[in-house]
């Protein structure tokens, strides 16, 4: 078994994620030397991962930058060091560089490993900086389940070895990549060369100074004092090229799974936000109940400060009402807040109660994915959504009134504290 204590921080192994976006992946861009066009150079110095913030880089991050892009940008220069990571993410990232209209220039300056190397692999000219590597490998994932199950997922690991040679394929020409996959090839940059995965060995010079593009906030994805460890469960990373294929993406927000909201609330909940949104002059039909909230202070404060005077002179934009409907509002909005808090925490134990149903967790872990779900909805959703059915029983399979103490121990601990019939 391996021991997932190990790689506690997904694909950075056993390095400790950086605390901003910006130490591993930013973007800048500057006027190509010849004068003509301009070149960006993007840093992809860290792990593949779609989970993106500090835990890697993301589809949607390699999106964000390249949109924010110059629109005369002729050329990438795409620096990588990087172990690698999810697959199909390095495959998607790869995709959008290619449909990009400028021509990409991927350097390696130190390591493009497993998903990295498919990303440099595609780009339209590959250069390895001196004493650089590159590895390829066989794309790996981890299955729980029976032995039909298991036959299955390694077909589709051959499916997506597949498509990986299509790729290396199309830079180097027809190799034995069969073996040189299976073997976990390593490459020096001259090595790489020589296979065909790189152009040439060279020095290339950035565009300019880093400066993170398309990134909100970059500096501040981890608060002072916070535990990566904390924010998600431990999973095995840094080493396997894919994890887990049949990971569902994100979901939407819902009331389901579980007891759903009554409708009688949810529309009295519209109507009052309606209502606030018609009387405080907000135009905004999508503003949030914080936007609501920090509206109706404004019209109070202006309330109180506002002097009495004839009607003529209030400036444009005040609100004038009445003391008592404008506190009965602020009641309102308060309840409306705690409404969609409930529905919120429904939503959430309907989540946990779901997993449970399906045989996905155990009722003794119930707290704990419970209390995950309230730090990270949609990753945790995601997680618990890609154990397989049944790997707990959820049907009686029988009992005994002989159980020995380590039976009623081991019962305990998968289905929780519970008296047995006699």
């Amino acid at each position: 078994m391996t021991d997932t204590t190990k790689w506690p921080n997904r694909y950075w192994g056993t390095l400790a994620p950086p605390q901003a976006k910006a130490e591993f992946f930013n973007a800048v861009t500057a006027p190509a030397p010849s004068g003509t066009g301009t070149v960006a150079t993007i840093r992809m110095y860290g792990p593949i991962d779609s989970w993106g913030g500090y835990w890697g880089i993301s589809t949607k991050d390699v999106g964000a930058v390249l949109d924010a892009l110059p629109d005369e940008v002729t050329q990438i220069i795409l620096r990588i060091n990087s172990p690698g990571g999810e697959v199909f993410e390095g495959v998607s990232i790869l995709n959008m560089l290619r449909a990009h209209k400028a021509s990409v220039t991927a350097v390696v300056d130190g390591l493009a490993a497993s998903a990295a190397s498919v990303i440099a692999a595609g780009c339209d000219d590959v250069v390895m900086s001196p004493g650089t590597q590159m590895m390829i490998h066989s794309p790996s994932t981890i299955v729980w389940g029976n032995s039909s199950d298991m036959r299955k997922t390694a077909d589709v690991l051959d499916n997506v070895e597949a498509s990986l040679i299509e790729i290396y394929s199309s830079k180097a020409g027809e190799k034995d990549w069969a073996t040189l996959l299976a073997d976990e090839t390593w490459l020096t940059a001259t090595a790489a060369v020589e296979l065909g995965l790189a152009d040439r060995v060279a020095v290339i010079p950035d565009a300019g100074e880093s400066e993170t593009v398309g990134v909100d906030d970059p500096d501040e994805l981890l608060e002072d004092g916070d535990d990566i460890q904390d924010q998600a469960p431990r999973l095995r990373g840094a080493h396997a090229a894919m994890r887990a294929f049949a990971r569902t993406p994100n979901l939407p927000s819902s009331s389901e799974p579980g007891a759903p909201n009554r409708k009688e609330t949810t529309v009295a909940y519209s109507d009052l936000t309606a209502g606030l949104r018609e009387r405080l002059g907000v135009t905004d039909a999508a503003a949030s109940d914080e936007a609501l909230l920090a509206a109706l202070d404004e019209a109070l404060v202006e309330q109180a400060d506002t002097p009495a005077a004839p009607a003529a002179s209030i400036p444009a934009g005040a609100v004038i009402m009445d003391a008592a409907s404008l506190a009965e509002l602020r009641a309102q909005a308060a309840l409306g807040a705690e409404a969609r808090a409930q529905q919120e925490s429904d939503r959430r134990d309907g989540i946990v109660s779901q997993a449970l149903s399906e045989g996905r967790i155990a009722a003794a872990s119930r707290d704990q994915w419970r209390a995950q779900l309230d730090s990270d909805e949609t990753g945790i959703t995601t997680l618990l959504a890609s154990f397989p059915k049944n790997a707990v029983p959820v049907a009686e399979i029988g009992h005994s009134d002989t159980l020995t103490s380590s039976g009623d121990a081991l019962y305990g601990t998968v289905y929780g504290p519970t008296s047995k019939e006699a």
